[in-house]
């Protein structure tokens, strides 16, 4: 009877909605990358399952962070982070991959990976090692160090390293879909500072009373934009080379 009171979702709540939702259209989304490996090059397989790994293990997430939620009311800090731990560095190898044919070397993957890690495991601190009540100074500190990797990473999708190789790739749909990666990069990451500020300390939550709830709610948002949408835009540019290839093929 416990359980099923948990599992309960509340009709005036939209991040218990959200966390459902986003449990269901992640997992969703996890199937359909992999089975869809089947139509693509084989050059393009490795970034499917990729994109197939990313919304798989944020699925599995969801649904114990979904069932924490309904159960305490609190936004679950250590699961969530635990997730991006894995799935952004996940997310930064998908530029790798788009850009090796175009001479991309292993040592700007760690390049990204780094950057990420520097980027979530401030995050943490700076959010879950908050002293009770709220503590700016604490926030802003950790938040800035966060910034400093999401910079990084942002900076090398626009201009650095992974924008100068698309462009030398001499391939259009690469250009677009790393072009594209980089607008989730710049406006769908954007949602989680938003999200962080609104914890107890965060300059939302000090100037405007923006709490917990919204913490979740931008989180919720956010994970299923970025995932589903990152994965979406590779299944994009491996279907459209796959199909340009098969044309070539035929009229060889």
């Amino acid at each position: 009877m416990d359980l099923l009171n948990v599992l309960v979702i509340p009709k005036d709540d939209p991040i218990a909605f959200t966390f459902f939702t986003g449990y269901m259209a992640m997992l969703a989304a996890s199937i359909f990358f992999f089975f869809e490996r089947g139509r693509v090059d084989d050059k393009w397989k490795l970034s499917l399952l990729v994109s197939a790994l990313i919304t798989f293990i944020a699925a599995v997430h969801y649904y114990y962070m979904r069932d924490y939620y309904l159960a305490t009311g609190e936004n679950p800090t250590a699961l969530r982070y635990i997730d991006w731990t894995l799935t952004v560095p996940l997310m930064c190898v998908e530029f790798y991959l788009l850009t090796k044919a175009a001479g991309a070397k292993i040592a700007l993957l760690w390049k990204l990976i780094a950057a990420s890690v520097l980027m979530l495991v401030a995050g943490y601190i700076g959010e879950a090692f908050n002293p009770e009540g709220g503590d700016t100074a604490h926030s802003v500190l950790w938040g800035v160090i966060s910034t400093i990797g999401y910079i990084y990473i942002l900076y090398t999708a626009w201009f650095g390293e992974v924008a100068k190789l698309a462009a030398a790739s001499n391939n259009e749909i690469v250009k677009k879909g790393v072009r594209t990666l980089a607008w989730f990069v710049l406006a769908g990451w954007a949602i989680y500072p938003i999200g962080y500020m609104c914890m107890p300390g965060g300059w939302l939550n000090t100037a405007f009373g923006w709490g917990s709830e919204n913490v979740d709610l931008f989180y919720n948002i956010a994970d299923a934009i970025n995932k589903i949408g990152f994965g979406l835009v590779v299944y994009g540019i491996a279907i459209t080379a796959t199909e340009q290839n098969k044309a070539k093929s035929k009229t060889a």
